[in-house]
Protein backbone atom coordinates (compact mmCIF):
# COMPACT_ATOMS: atom_id res chain seq x y z
CA UNK A 1 0.00 0.00 0.00
CA UNK A 2 1.44 3.38 -1.01
CA UNK A 3 2.67 6.11 2.02
CA UNK A 4 0.74 9.45 1.44
CA UNK A 5 2.73 12.15 1.82
CA UNK A 6 2.19 15.12 3.51
CA UNK A 7 0.56 18.43 2.19
CA UNK A 8 2.83 21.53 2.71
CA UNK A 9 1.71 24.01 5.23
CA UNK A 10 -0.59 26.88 3.61
CA UNK A 11 1.38 29.75 2.61
CA UNK A 12 4.93 28.61 1.62
CA UNK A 13 6.21 28.32 -1.69
CA UNK A 14 6.70 25.16 -3.41
CA UNK A 15 9.79 25.57 -4.41
CA UNK A 16 10.64 27.29 -1.04
CA UNK A 17 13.31 25.33 1.60
CA UNK A 18 10.37 25.05 4.26
CA UNK A 19 9.10 21.40 2.46
CA UNK A 20 12.36 20.40 3.88
CA UNK A 21 10.60 19.94 7.15
CA UNK A 22 8.07 18.47 6.68
CA UNK A 23 5.01 17.73 9.79
CA UNK A 24 4.66 13.81 10.46
CA UNK A 25 1.38 12.53 9.13
CA UNK A 26 -1.65 12.85 11.29
CA UNK A 27 -2.52 9.19 11.28
CA UNK A 28 0.89 8.76 12.83
CA UNK A 29 -0.03 10.97 16.04
CA UNK A 30 -1.13 9.74 18.98
CA UNK A 31 -4.31 10.69 19.87
CA UNK A 32 -3.64 13.04 22.53
CA UNK A 33 -1.30 15.07 19.92
CA UNK A 34 -4.42 15.46 17.59
CA UNK A 35 -6.77 16.16 20.20
CA UNK A 36 -4.66 19.05 20.84
CA UNK A 37 -4.27 19.73 17.38
CA UNK A 38 -8.01 20.15 17.38
CA UNK A 39 -8.04 22.53 20.17
CA UNK A 40 -6.29 25.12 18.32
CA UNK A 41 -9.63 25.89 15.88
CA UNK A 42 -12.30 24.26 18.15
CA UNK A 43 -13.70 25.48 21.86
CA UNK A 44 -15.01 22.12 23.96
CA UNK A 45 -16.56 19.26 22.82
CA UNK A 46 -13.72 16.96 24.38
CA UNK A 47 -16.02 13.53 23.73
CA UNK A 48 -15.63 14.58 20.10
CA UNK A 49 -12.61 15.26 19.62
CA UNK A 50 -11.45 12.06 21.41
CA UNK A 51 -13.73 9.72 19.30
CA UNK A 52 -12.71 11.02 16.15
CA UNK A 53 -8.75 11.10 16.81
CA UNK A 54 -8.86 7.52 18.08
CA UNK A 55 -10.82 6.33 14.60
CA UNK A 56 -8.09 8.23 13.10
CA UNK A 57 -5.18 6.92 14.73
CA UNK A 58 -6.77 3.45 13.84
CA UNK A 59 -6.30 4.10 10.51
CA UNK A 60 -2.37 4.21 10.62
CA UNK A 61 -2.45 1.08 13.29
CA UNK A 62 -4.49 -0.58 10.62
CA UNK A 63 -1.39 -0.39 8.33
CA UNK A 64 1.13 -1.73 10.80
CA UNK A 65 -1.00 -4.83 11.31
CA UNK A 66 -0.23 -7.80 9.60
CA UNK A 67 -1.04 -8.60 5.59
CA UNK A 68 -3.58 -11.80 6.88
CA UNK A 69 -5.98 -9.50 8.96
CA UNK A 70 -5.09 -6.13 7.56
CA UNK A 71 -8.53 -6.03 5.48
CA UNK A 72 -10.48 -7.37 7.85
CA UNK A 73 -9.69 -4.35 10.51
CA UNK A 74 -13.27 -1.69 9.60
CA UNK A 75 -13.06 1.80 9.88
CA UNK A 76 -15.10 2.55 13.30
CA UNK A 77 -17.85 5.08 11.67
CA UNK A 78 -18.92 7.80 13.83
CA UNK A 79 -22.70 9.86 14.27
CA UNK A 80 -22.48 12.90 16.08
CA UNK A 81 -25.34 14.67 17.52
CA UNK A 82 -26.24 17.50 18.92
CA UNK A 83 -27.64 21.07 17.72
CA UNK A 84 -26.60 23.27 14.41
CA UNK A 85 -23.67 25.41 15.39
CA UNK A 86 -22.02 23.63 18.47
CA UNK A 87 -18.64 22.14 15.72
CA UNK A 88 -19.90 19.13 14.39
CA UNK A 89 -18.76 20.08 10.96
CA UNK A 90 -15.62 22.00 11.79
CA UNK A 91 -14.25 19.16 13.98
CA UNK A 92 -14.39 16.83 10.59
CA UNK A 93 -13.15 19.87 8.73
CA UNK A 94 -10.10 20.94 10.34
CA UNK A 95 -9.34 16.78 11.20
CA UNK A 96 -9.25 16.47 7.04
CA UNK A 97 -7.18 19.77 6.43
CA UNK A 98 -4.56 18.60 9.38
CA UNK A 99 -4.94 15.12 8.02
CA UNK A 100 -4.15 15.53 4.44
CA UNK A 101 -6.44 13.17 3.67
CA UNK A 102 -8.92 12.93 0.69
CA UNK A 103 -12.05 14.73 2.34
CA UNK A 104 -15.90 14.98 1.15
CA UNK A 105 -18.44 16.82 2.83
CA UNK A 106 -22.12 15.98 1.50
CA UNK A 107 -25.67 16.94 2.61
CA UNK A 108 -27.26 13.91 3.48
CA UNK A 109 -31.28 15.68 1.76
CA UNK A 110 -29.37 16.15 -1.46
CA UNK A 111 -29.50 12.46 -2.19
CA UNK A 112 -32.49 10.74 -3.52
CA UNK A 113 -33.02 7.14 -3.60
CA UNK A 114 -32.78 5.14 -7.74
CA UNK A 115 -35.53 6.15 -9.63
CA UNK A 116 -35.84 9.82 -8.45
CA UNK A 117 -34.84 12.76 -9.58
CA UNK A 118 -31.55 14.22 -7.85
CA UNK A 119 -28.08 12.88 -6.86
CA UNK A 120 -27.43 9.08 -6.60
CA UNK A 121 -25.87 7.93 -3.17
CA UNK A 122 -22.63 6.63 -5.47
CA UNK A 123 -21.87 10.33 -6.58
CA UNK A 124 -20.38 11.10 -2.97
CA UNK A 125 -17.54 8.58 -3.85
CA UNK A 126 -16.85 9.63 -7.12
CA UNK A 127 -16.33 13.50 -5.77
CA UNK A 128 -14.21 11.68 -3.35
CA UNK A 129 -11.78 10.42 -5.98
CA UNK A 130 -11.82 13.53 -7.65
CA UNK A 131 -10.95 15.37 -4.60
CA UNK A 132 -8.06 13.31 -4.16
CA UNK A 133 -7.01 13.40 -7.97
CA UNK A 134 -6.44 16.77 -7.49
CA UNK A 135 -4.70 16.59 -3.77
CA UNK A 136 -2.23 14.19 -5.37
CA UNK A 137 -1.88 16.06 -8.53
CA UNK A 138 -1.29 19.20 -6.53
CA UNK A 139 1.41 17.32 -4.21
CA UNK A 140 3.60 16.04 -7.51
CA UNK A 141 3.30 19.27 -9.12
CA UNK A 142 4.70 21.14 -5.92
CA UNK A 143 8.07 18.99 -6.13
CA UNK A 144 8.59 19.76 -10.03
CA UNK A 145 7.38 23.02 -9.78
CA UNK A 146 11.28 24.41 -9.83
CA UNK A 147 11.76 22.08 -12.77
CA UNK A 148 9.00 23.52 -14.45
CA UNK A 149 9.61 27.30 -13.50
CA UNK A 150 13.58 26.45 -15.20
CA UNK A 151 11.75 24.89 -18.14
CA UNK A 152 9.26 27.21 -18.50
CA UNK A 153 12.33 30.37 -18.71
CA UNK A 154 13.93 28.81 -21.14
CA UNK A 155 10.53 28.79 -23.95
CA UNK A 156 9.89 32.57 -22.73
CA UNK A 157 13.57 33.21 -23.47
CA UNK A 158 13.36 31.75 -26.75
CA UNK A 159 9.69 33.94 -27.80
CA UNK A 160 11.88 36.99 -26.14
CA UNK A 161 14.76 36.19 -28.53
CA UNK A 162 13.43 33.88 -31.69
CA UNK A 163 16.57 31.61 -33.45
CA UNK A 164 17.27 33.17 -36.61
CA UNK A 165 16.69 30.93 -39.32
CA UNK A 166 20.20 29.81 -41.16
CA UNK A 167 20.63 30.30 -44.75
CA UNK A 168 21.21 27.47 -46.82
CA UNK A 169 24.42 27.28 -49.41
CA UNK A 170 23.47 27.94 -52.75
CA UNK A 171 23.99 24.88 -54.39
CA UNK A 172 26.74 25.28 -57.66
CA UNK A 173 24.96 25.54 -61.29
CA UNK A 174 25.68 22.27 -63.25
CA UNK A 175 28.87 23.12 -65.18
CA UNK A 176 29.87 26.17 -62.69
CA UNK A 177 33.70 25.81 -61.08
CA UNK A 178 34.09 26.85 -57.72
CA UNK A 179 37.06 29.12 -58.74
CA UNK A 180 36.27 32.51 -56.65
CA UNK A 181 33.90 31.12 -54.27
CA UNK A 182 35.89 29.43 -52.19
CA UNK A 183 35.07 31.60 -49.03
CA UNK A 184 31.28 30.89 -49.61
CA UNK A 185 31.53 27.24 -49.92
CA UNK A 186 30.59 25.16 -46.50
CA UNK A 187 32.95 23.02 -44.58
CA UNK A 188 32.39 20.33 -42.88
CA UNK A 189 34.10 18.60 -39.84
CA UNK A 190 34.84 14.54 -39.87
CA UNK A 191 35.63 13.46 -36.25
CA UNK A 192 37.50 10.44 -35.37
CA UNK A 193 34.22 8.62 -35.39
CA UNK A 194 32.88 9.62 -38.65
CA UNK A 195 30.17 12.00 -37.68
CA UNK A 196 29.89 15.01 -39.71
CA UNK A 197 29.46 18.61 -38.74
CA UNK A 198 29.15 21.42 -40.34
CA UNK A 199 32.30 23.76 -39.20
CA UNK A 200 31.13 27.11 -38.44
CA UNK A 201 32.29 29.83 -39.77
CA UNK A 202 34.12 32.77 -37.60
CA UNK A 203 31.06 35.26 -38.44
CA UNK A 204 28.99 32.65 -37.22
CA UNK A 205 30.68 31.83 -34.33
CA UNK A 206 30.64 35.55 -33.30
CA UNK A 207 27.00 36.13 -34.03
CA UNK A 208 26.60 32.72 -31.57
CA UNK A 209 28.13 34.51 -29.29
CA UNK A 210 26.42 37.93 -29.56
CA UNK A 211 23.40 35.88 -29.47
CA UNK A 212 24.27 34.41 -26.15
CA UNK A 213 25.05 37.48 -24.17
CA UNK A 214 21.94 38.87 -25.27
CA UNK A 215 19.87 35.80 -23.95
CA UNK A 216 22.08 36.31 -21.10
CA UNK A 217 20.69 39.77 -20.24
CA UNK A 218 16.87 39.27 -21.02
CA UNK A 219 17.66 36.03 -18.48
CA UNK A 220 18.79 38.56 -15.51
CA UNK A 221 16.01 41.19 -16.96
CA UNK A 222 13.37 38.07 -16.35
CA UNK A 223 14.98 37.12 -13.05
CA UNK A 224 14.25 40.85 -12.58
CA UNK A 225 10.55 40.86 -13.47
CA UNK A 226 11.64 43.92 -15.41
CA UNK A 227 10.07 42.49 -18.89
CA UNK A 228 6.65 41.47 -17.06
CA UNK A 229 4.58 43.77 -19.39
CA UNK A 230 6.54 42.97 -22.63
CA UNK A 231 3.73 41.54 -24.94
CA UNK A 232 4.97 37.96 -26.63
CA UNK A 233 2.97 35.79 -29.24
CA UNK A 234 2.49 32.45 -27.90
CA UNK A 235 0.71 29.56 -29.59
CA UNK A 236 -1.94 28.04 -26.99
CA UNK A 237 -4.28 24.67 -27.38
CA UNK A 238 -8.08 25.43 -27.42
CA UNK A 239 -9.40 24.55 -24.04
CA UNK A 240 -12.46 22.61 -24.79
CA UNK A 241 -15.47 22.99 -27.08
CA UNK A 242 -18.47 25.11 -26.12
CA UNK A 243 -21.10 22.58 -27.84
CA UNK A 244 -19.50 19.61 -26.17
CA UNK A 245 -19.87 21.35 -22.69
CA UNK A 246 -22.99 21.70 -23.06
CA UNK A 247 -23.50 17.90 -23.51
CA UNK A 248 -23.80 16.92 -19.95
CA UNK A 249 -25.98 14.61 -18.20
CA UNK A 250 -29.08 14.99 -16.18
CA UNK A 251 -28.24 15.65 -12.78
CA UNK A 252 -28.49 12.10 -11.32
CA UNK A 253 -27.80 10.32 -13.85
CA UNK A 254 -23.63 10.82 -14.48
CA UNK A 255 -22.14 7.83 -16.03
CA UNK A 256 -20.15 6.22 -13.57
CA UNK A 257 -17.45 5.11 -15.50
CA UNK A 258 -17.33 5.85 -19.47
CA UNK A 259 -17.46 10.46 -20.29
CA UNK A 260 -18.51 10.08 -23.68
CA UNK A 261 -17.73 14.17 -23.63
CA UNK A 262 -14.17 13.43 -22.62
CA UNK A 263 -13.97 10.65 -25.34
CA UNK A 264 -15.13 12.96 -28.06
CA UNK A 265 -12.90 15.69 -27.11
CA UNK A 266 -10.09 13.23 -27.12
CA UNK A 267 -11.01 11.99 -30.76
CA UNK A 268 -11.52 15.40 -32.23
CA UNK A 269 -8.41 17.34 -33.16
CA UNK A 270 -6.30 19.43 -31.09
CA UNK A 271 -7.26 23.17 -32.14
CA UNK A 272 -4.28 25.51 -31.56
CA UNK A 273 -4.29 29.25 -32.01
CA UNK A 274 -1.40 32.19 -31.50
CA UNK A 275 -2.62 34.66 -28.57
CA UNK A 276 -0.38 37.60 -27.54
CA UNK A 277 -0.74 38.47 -23.95
CA UNK A 278 1.67 39.77 -21.52
CA UNK A 279 4.74 38.12 -20.49
CA UNK A 280 3.36 37.49 -17.01
CA UNK A 281 0.48 35.86 -18.72
CA UNK A 282 2.51 33.41 -20.85
CA UNK A 283 4.57 32.15 -18.13
CA UNK A 284 1.53 30.99 -16.25
CA UNK A 285 0.43 28.97 -19.56
CA UNK A 286 3.74 27.94 -20.04
CA UNK A 287 4.63 26.99 -16.66
CA UNK A 288 0.98 24.92 -16.70
CA UNK A 289 1.72 22.92 -19.84
CA UNK A 290 5.09 21.86 -18.08
CA UNK A 291 3.63 20.65 -15.27
CA UNK A 292 1.30 18.50 -17.28
CA UNK A 293 4.44 16.67 -19.24
CA UNK A 294 6.41 16.50 -15.82
CA UNK A 295 3.49 14.54 -13.70
CA UNK A 296 2.55 11.24 -15.11
CA UNK A 297 -1.19 11.08 -14.49
CA UNK A 298 -1.80 7.38 -14.30
CA UNK A 299 1.06 7.44 -11.34
CA UNK A 300 -1.42 10.35 -9.56
CA UNK A 301 -4.20 8.26 -10.58
CA UNK A 302 -2.85 4.57 -8.62
CA UNK A 303 -1.40 7.44 -5.87
CA UNK A 304 -5.17 9.26 -5.69
CA UNK A 305 -7.26 5.75 -5.85
CA UNK A 306 -5.39 3.98 -3.00
CA UNK A 307 -5.22 7.12 -0.80
CA UNK A 308 -9.07 7.22 -1.44
CA UNK A 309 -9.71 3.58 -0.01
CA UNK A 310 -6.94 3.37 2.85
CA UNK A 311 -7.39 7.12 4.06
CA UNK A 312 -10.60 9.01 2.56
CA UNK A 313 -13.22 10.25 4.87
CA UNK A 314 -16.73 11.39 3.79
CA UNK A 315 -18.62 13.76 6.04
CA UNK A 316 -22.23 13.20 6.05
CA UNK A 317 -24.04 15.87 7.25
CA UNK A 318 -27.84 16.64 8.08
CA UNK A 319 -28.41 12.74 8.65
CA UNK A 320 -31.25 13.36 10.21
CA UNK A 321 -32.90 14.70 7.39
CA UNK A 322 -33.86 11.52 5.90
CA UNK A 323 -34.63 9.72 9.10
CA UNK A 324 -38.09 9.35 10.19
CA UNK A 325 -40.62 7.34 11.46
CA UNK A 326 -40.78 3.94 10.11
CA UNK A 327 -44.15 3.07 8.12
CA UNK A 328 -45.39 6.20 6.78
CA UNK A 329 -46.58 7.21 3.86
CA UNK A 330 -45.42 10.14 1.60
CA UNK A 331 -42.58 11.71 0.80
CA UNK A 332 -40.83 9.95 3.94
CA UNK A 333 -40.53 6.80 2.10
CA UNK A 334 -37.90 8.34 0.13
CA UNK A 335 -36.11 9.10 2.90
CA UNK A 336 -36.07 5.19 3.99
CA UNK A 337 -35.08 4.67 0.16
CA UNK A 338 -31.78 7.16 0.79
CA UNK A 339 -30.74 4.97 3.85
CA UNK A 340 -31.44 1.56 1.77
CA UNK A 341 -29.08 3.03 -1.03
CA UNK A 342 -26.51 4.51 1.32
CA UNK A 343 -25.97 0.85 3.49
CA UNK A 344 -24.11 -0.71 0.66
CA UNK A 345 -21.79 2.29 0.45
CA UNK A 346 -21.04 2.50 4.04
CA UNK A 347 -20.85 -1.16 4.99
CA UNK A 348 -18.46 -1.71 2.01
CA UNK A 349 -18.79 -2.02 -1.71
CA UNK A 350 -17.19 -1.48 -5.18
CA UNK A 351 -18.06 1.64 -6.83
CA UNK A 352 -17.42 2.07 -10.32
CA UNK A 353 -15.44 5.62 -11.18
CA UNK A 354 -14.22 7.08 -14.30
CA UNK A 355 -10.67 6.25 -13.25
CA UNK A 356 -11.56 3.03 -12.11
CA UNK A 357 -12.96 0.93 -9.56
CA UNK A 358 -13.06 1.91 -5.82
CA UNK A 359 -13.75 0.19 -2.55
CA UNK A 360 -15.79 1.34 0.34
CA UNK A 361 -14.63 -1.07 2.88
CA UNK A 362 -12.23 1.03 4.35
CA UNK A 363 -13.44 4.93 3.83
CA UNK A 364 -14.21 6.60 7.36
CA UNK A 365 -17.79 7.90 7.15
CA UNK A 366 -18.91 10.46 9.99
CA UNK A 367 -22.18 11.55 10.06
CA UNK A 368 -23.61 14.24 11.64
CA UNK A 369 -26.99 15.94 12.79
CA UNK A 370 -29.23 17.93 15.26
CA UNK A 371 -32.00 15.45 15.45
CA UNK A 372 -34.19 17.90 16.59
CA UNK A 373 -37.39 16.02 15.79
CA UNK A 374 -36.10 12.66 14.91
CA UNK A 375 -33.49 10.43 16.55
CA UNK A 376 -31.19 8.05 15.79
CA UNK A 377 -33.11 5.10 16.25
CA UNK A 378 -35.45 6.35 13.90
CA UNK A 379 -32.33 5.25 10.90
CA UNK A 380 -33.34 2.18 9.30
CA UNK A 381 -31.60 -0.87 11.81
CA UNK A 382 -28.79 -1.85 9.72
CA UNK A 383 -27.40 1.58 9.10
CA UNK A 384 -27.61 2.12 12.65
CA UNK A 385 -24.98 -0.80 12.87
CA UNK A 386 -22.73 1.03 10.64
CA UNK A 387 -22.27 4.07 12.75
CA UNK A 388 -21.59 1.83 16.01
CA UNK A 389 -20.36 5.01 17.53
CA UNK A 390 -22.07 7.88 18.77
CA UNK A 391 -21.28 10.84 20.55
CA UNK A 392 -23.49 13.58 21.69
CA UNK A 393 -22.26 17.37 21.66
CA UNK A 394 -23.39 19.47 24.11
CA UNK A 395 -24.70 22.93 23.32
CA UNK A 396 -22.51 25.49 23.84
CA UNK A 397 -22.75 28.18 27.01
CA UNK A 398 -22.11 31.58 27.47
CA UNK A 399 -18.79 31.10 28.72
CA UNK A 400 -17.71 28.62 25.73
CA UNK A 401 -18.80 31.50 23.65
CA UNK A 402 -15.94 33.88 25.60
CA UNK A 403 -13.40 30.84 24.65
CA UNK A 404 -14.74 30.85 21.32
CA UNK A 405 -13.62 34.76 20.73
CA UNK A 406 -10.19 34.45 22.42
CA UNK A 407 -8.74 30.85 22.48
CA UNK A 408 -8.70 29.72 18.63
CA UNK A 409 -6.36 30.92 16.49
CA UNK A 410 -9.18 32.06 14.14
CA UNK A 411 -10.97 34.00 16.59
CA UNK A 412 -13.95 36.14 15.40
CA UNK A 413 -12.13 38.77 17.19
CA UNK A 414 -8.72 38.33 15.44
CA UNK A 415 -10.70 37.89 12.13
CA UNK A 416 -11.97 41.44 12.35
CA UNK A 417 -8.62 43.39 13.95
CA UNK A 418 -6.88 41.69 10.43
CA UNK A 419 -9.47 43.54 8.54
CA UNK A 420 -10.02 46.70 10.68
CA UNK A 421 -5.64 46.67 10.24
CA UNK A 422 -6.22 46.70 6.45
CA UNK A 423 -7.75 49.94 6.42
CA UNK A 424 -4.49 51.03 9.23
CA UNK A 425 -6.49 51.04 12.31
CA UNK A 426 -6.13 49.27 15.60
CA UNK A 427 -9.32 47.16 16.64
CA UNK A 428 -9.43 45.99 20.22
CA UNK A 429 -11.92 44.42 22.77
CA UNK A 430 -11.83 44.32 26.40
CA UNK A 431 -11.97 41.39 28.44
CA UNK A 432 -15.48 43.20 29.84
CA UNK A 433 -16.32 43.87 26.38
CA UNK A 434 -16.22 40.10 25.33
CA UNK A 435 -18.43 38.71 28.18
CA UNK A 436 -20.97 41.26 27.42
CA UNK A 437 -20.49 39.98 23.64
CA UNK A 438 -21.10 36.38 24.67
CA UNK A 439 -23.97 37.03 27.23
CA UNK A 440 -26.21 38.91 24.52
CA UNK A 441 -25.13 35.88 21.82
CA UNK A 442 -26.32 33.39 24.52
CA UNK A 443 -29.19 35.06 25.52
CA UNK A 444 -30.27 35.76 21.70
CA UNK A 445 -30.07 31.67 21.46
CA UNK A 446 -32.02 31.46 24.78
CA UNK A 447 -34.53 33.68 23.72
CA UNK A 448 -34.96 32.39 19.71
CA UNK A 449 -33.45 29.54 18.17
CA UNK A 450 -30.85 28.31 19.19
CA UNK A 451 -27.87 28.29 16.66
CA UNK A 452 -24.90 27.82 18.57
CA UNK A 453 -21.80 29.72 17.91
CA UNK A 454 -22.95 31.14 14.81
CA UNK A 455 -25.06 33.78 16.40
CA UNK A 456 -21.78 35.59 17.70
CA UNK A 457 -21.30 36.00 13.58
CA UNK A 458 -24.71 37.52 13.85
CA UNK A 459 -23.77 39.58 17.07
CA UNK A 460 -20.11 40.98 15.83
CA UNK A 461 -21.72 41.53 12.40
CA UNK A 462 -24.31 44.31 14.02
CA UNK A 463 -21.79 45.92 16.23
CA UNK A 464 -19.12 46.65 14.24
CA UNK A 465 -21.53 47.45 11.44
CA UNK A 466 -21.20 50.99 11.11
CA UNK A 467 -17.27 51.22 12.24
CA UNK A 468 -16.59 49.04 9.35
CA UNK A 469 -18.72 50.89 6.72
CA UNK A 470 -17.17 54.55 8.27
CA UNK A 471 -13.69 53.49 8.94
CA UNK A 472 -12.00 54.51 5.94
CA UNK A 473 -12.95 58.33 6.99
CA UNK A 474 -12.59 58.03 9.94
CA UNK A 475 -9.84 59.99 12.15
CA UNK A 476 -9.36 58.25 15.23
CA UNK A 477 -7.95 54.99 13.93
CA UNK A 478 -8.15 53.02 17.22
CA UNK A 479 -11.36 51.14 17.73
CA UNK A 480 -11.80 50.17 21.80
CA UNK A 481 -14.55 48.36 22.28
CA UNK A 482 -15.74 47.84 26.38
CA UNK A 483 -18.98 46.37 27.92
CA UNK A 484 -20.63 49.87 27.74
CA UNK A 485 -19.78 50.42 24.60
CA UNK A 486 -21.42 47.35 23.14
CA UNK A 487 -24.56 47.17 25.34
CA UNK A 488 -24.72 50.69 23.77
CA UNK A 489 -24.73 49.85 20.60
CA UNK A 490 -26.80 46.50 20.83
CA UNK A 491 -29.04 47.33 23.97
CA UNK A 492 -31.90 48.79 21.35
CA UNK A 493 -32.19 45.55 19.39
CA UNK A 494 -31.71 43.62 22.37
CA UNK A 495 -34.48 44.88 23.92
CA UNK A 496 -36.87 44.83 21.05
CA UNK A 497 -38.34 41.53 20.37
CA UNK A 498 -39.30 42.50 16.98
CA UNK A 499 -35.68 43.98 15.93
CA UNK A 500 -33.89 41.04 18.07
CA UNK A 501 -36.05 38.24 15.82
CA UNK A 502 -35.06 40.02 12.28
CA UNK A 503 -31.46 40.89 13.02
CA UNK A 504 -29.43 38.99 15.34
Amino acid sequence: MAEPTRVPPEGTSPAGPIQEEQLPWLEELPPRKIVAELDRYIVGQDVAKKAVAIAVRNRWRRTQAPDDIRDEILPNNIIMIGPTGVGKTEIARRLARLAGAPFLKVEASKFTEVGYVGRDVESMVRELVDVSINMVRTEREDDVYPQAEARAEERLLDLLLPSTPVAPATPLAPGEKGEGRAESRPLFVVSSKGDVTPAASEADTEAQERRRRTREKLRQQLKEGKLEEREVEIEVQQQGFPMLEMMQPPQGMEGPDFNFTEWLQDMLPKKKKRRTVHLHEARRIVIDEELKKLVDMDDVVNEALDRVENHGVIFIDEIDKIAGERGTVGPDVSREGVQRDLLPIVEGSTVQTRYGYVRTDHVLFIAAGAFHISKPSDLIPELQGRFPIRVELQPLTEQDFVRIMTEPENALTKQYAALCAADGATLEFTPDGINEIARIAAKANERMENIGARRLHTVMTTLLEDVLFDLPDLPEKRIRFDAERVRERLAKIVDDEDLRRYIL
